[in-house]
């Protein structure tokens, strides 16, 4: 008897082929949500409770150890009925089967983890965000055992056209080898598809739900649009101050916004040339909003703060709390009484992040919900009409082609993305 994890899935076409290929390698791009992992981890228990070989071994992979224990650990021990299993081994993420099978579950931002011993089979997910060079020095070769070659799955949804996107592409023609695709439609309820399309812009909505190999060439903010985007605001002081920063020394930067009904609207701006530092960019803030705004005040920005003006264990958020709060003795300004910090212990991956900006520009039905003053913040509007990306598709920021831009976009991303986050995997945390 089979445990009651094991719920029906929907007998979609693409994925019955993906069941009944004999391919010793397939290639799975599929839109979120739609079954692509669910279908591999019963693949890897169906392989340990039927083992072609004594002592067979499997592994199932991702990016990294946390999110191969956050994707594939309960399900696997939840789905393996519990009279066939004889040992669980927590602290190795290992079951061991009384068949003689053994199950691994092993992160990949160390590929030498899956390296020195021979596998029967196993599954890469999320493989867009693999290291490239792991498939050929280290999951390979523990593939190609005398007598006995093991299978392997790739998962994931795309992320630009990368590794995954040549090894899909080229699968169609390779022996052993297949290519799978479906959309998030194929599985998933029309309203389900249809509330996505309203969170999502154009771009993200098509990689992450119509897994399209969506080339994130050119301009980074590719929502972006002066007459969508731009519009006179003024400030509202019924509402909260909004202050978004990104730790730079030239220059000091920072964004200042409300939210409202109708979106997020920025009012404002600092920018310091040259010399900056945390404490400079809070007097200007002072200076500029302290006389008008008496209620709440809440603090974004970069979770990894710069230690330039540190002359202790304090970080620049310790300094710009205590500044905002205190005020400014010299300048006999008054700091504000309401103060809150809404910043998180790491920062979202760029992409991420990049992605969150472009659905509240525009998302995928249309719907526009930042708009920015250009008079009150033309250098915010700058990077928006001047920030790209690297070449090659992956959605990266290219910092060095534009090192005078991103700062003020950058600010305001960690505002945009740690209240209407859009996640779809990213390159690097920044």
């Amino acid at each position: 008897m089979l445990p009651d994890r094991w719920m029906t899935l929907l007998p979609a076409a693409e994925q019955v082929r993906l069941e009944r290929s004999p391919a010793r390698f397939r290639v799975v791009a599929g839109g979120r949500r739609s079954g692509k992992t669910e279908r591999a981890k019963r693949r890897l228990i169906r392989c340990c409770l039927r083992p072609p070989l004594v002592g067979a071994r499997y592994f199932a992979a991702a990016p990294t150890r946390d999110q191969a224990k956050r994707i594939f650990w309960e399900d696997l021990k939840a789905l393996a009925p519990r009279e066939w299993v004889s040992d669980v081994r927590e602290s190795e993420l290992e079951i061991r089967f009384r068949q003689g099978s053994t199950l691994v579950v092993v992160g990949l931002d160390r590929p030498q983890r899956i390296e020195g011993t021979p596998w029967d089979g196993g599954v890469v997910d999320e493989y867009a965000e693999v290291k490239a060079s792991a498939w050929k020095s280290s999951i390979r070769p523990g593939l190609s055992t005398l007598g006995r070659p093991g299978w392997c799955w790739f998962t994931g949804r795309p992320k630009g056209r990368n590794h995954f996107y040549d090894l899909w592409r080229n699968a169609a023609s390779l022996e052993g080898w297949a290519a799978f695709h479906w959309k998030s439609a194929d599985v998933l309820p029309p309203d389900e598809i249809e509330a996505a399309r309203r969170e999502l812009d154009p771009l993200t909505f098509a990689q992450e739900y119509e897994a399209d190999w969506v080339n994130f060439t050119g301009l980074a903010y590719h929502c972006w649009s002066p007459i969508r985007n731009l519009r006179q605001v003024d400030y509202d002081n019924r509402l909260p101050l909004v202050f978004c920063f990104d730790f730079n020394v030239q220059p000091g930067v920072a964004v200042v916004l409300q939210e409202r009904q109708e979106g997020t609207c920025v009012i404002g701006q600092v920018h310091i040339r040259n010399s900056s530092n945390s404490t400079r960019v809070c007097r200007r803030l002072l200076k500029d909003w302290r006389h008008i705004h008496n209620g709440p005040v809440l603090i974004y920005g970069d979770a990894t703060g710069g230690r330039r003006d540190t002359r202790s264990e304090t970080n620049d958020w310790d300094v710009i709390r205590d500044y905002l709060t205190k005020g400014d003795v010299e300048e006999r300004i008054q700091g504000w009484p309401d103060v809150r910090t809404r910043v998180g212990k790491s920062n979202p991956f760029e992409r991420d992040r990049v992605n969150s900006m472009n659905t509240r520009l525009q998302n995928a039905s249309g719907q526009v919900r930042l708009f920015v003053d250009p008079n009150k913040a033309p250098d915010v509007v700058r990077c928006f009409e001047g920030t790209v990306v690297l070449e090659g598709g992956s959605g990266e920021i290219d910092k060095k082609r534009t090192p005078d831009l991103t700062h003020w976009t950058d600010a305001l991303g960690y505002y945009v993305h740690a209240d209407f986050p859009v996640t779809g995997g990213g390159l690097k945390r920044v």
